[in-house]
């Protein structure tokens, strides 16, 4: 295994030398996270303009090898637990916090989804973590809601991405053509098979420019009437940038202040929903 030390920046999917499982010092986990890349012909049905994956291509996860995979997991984990990794992480975070299906594309589109969190059962200790992060286009697969009610068995909670909450903002920050109404029913059924799903949203300015008013009030109206209808979120995770986007988009981004990130923080939990800002 290379001997970088592992830091919220390097977030590199071959740092173990593995096709699927991957190691993360994870500033939302605050420790280190196992990732599990099911997509590494970095192909995705979407393309967020911040993403950090290289050579991002549209498409879908390919064939999983689920001996591999199960190999991986099983000697990572054991590596982890019992091996000298962990001398690469910072001393404050050298705990495992969870696994983490993310990886460089939409982790659904696998079409051994099912399959691959039944592997994940079979070696995860009880107490850890499963999580899933997905940008939630997906759900009406019934491997995808198989895979989450098994996850909800399996101490699970889903990251359900939603950056803009309107559908012109989820073209210019996702290039995706989904409706308003197809988010609201994906999350619906996410929440269904998985009652521990949090929104993860993605909040930076563009050409200089920081998310509207209207932006805001688009994310809280959907918040308000998710309520209304009895959709109960966990809550929000609410990040910044921390790493260069590899898109072509990458020059036009921003971090935004402290103050403008903490200020939609309080106007979200203004409405009793819990948030988590990084």
């Amino acid at each position: 295994m290379s001997e970088n030390t592992l830091s919220t920046t390097n977030h590199s999917r071959d740092s173990a030398g593995l096709r699927y499982v991957y190691p993360v010092f994870s500033r939302r986990a605050g420790g280190v996270s196992i990732g599990i890349n099911l997509n590494p012909n970095n192909a995705c049905n979407w393309r967020c303009i911040y993403c950090q994956v290289p050579d991002l291509t549209r498409g879908t996860a390919p064939s999983i090898d689920l001996v591999l995979l199960e190999q991986e997991l099983s000697g990572f984990l054991h590596e982890l637990q019992h091996g000298d990794f962990m001398r690469r992480v910072p001393p404050e975070a050298r705990h495992i916090n969870d696994i983490a299906l993310s990886g460089n594309g939409e982790p659904t589109s696998a079409q051994e989804f099912a399959e691959v969190i039944e592997v994940i059962a079979k070696h995860k200790p009880t107490d850890l973590k499963l999580v899933l992060i997905t940008n939630g286009s997906l759900m009406q697969r019934e491997s995808v809601q198989q895979g989450l009610r098994r996850m909800a068995q399996l101490n699970g909670e889903v990251w359900f991405k939603l950056d803009r909450a309107s559908e012109a903002g989820m073209t210019l920050v996702n290039d995706t053509k989904l409706t308003m109404d197809k988010v609201r029913q994906n999350l619906a059924t996410a929440i269904d098979c998985c009652s521990n799903t949090w929104l993860q949203t993605c909040w930076f300015a563009l050409d200089g420019i920081a998310p509207s008013k209207q932006d805001e009030d688009d994310y809280l109206d959907l918040l308000t009437s998710l309520c209304g209808e009895g959709i109960k979120l966990q809550g929000v995770l609410l990040y910044g940038l921390a790493r260069p986007s590899l898109q072509q988009e990458a020059p036009r981004l921003a971090a935004l202040p402290k103050e403008v990130m903490e200020g939609f923080t309080e106007r979200i939990r203004s409405l009793g929903v819990e948030v988590r800002l990084h």
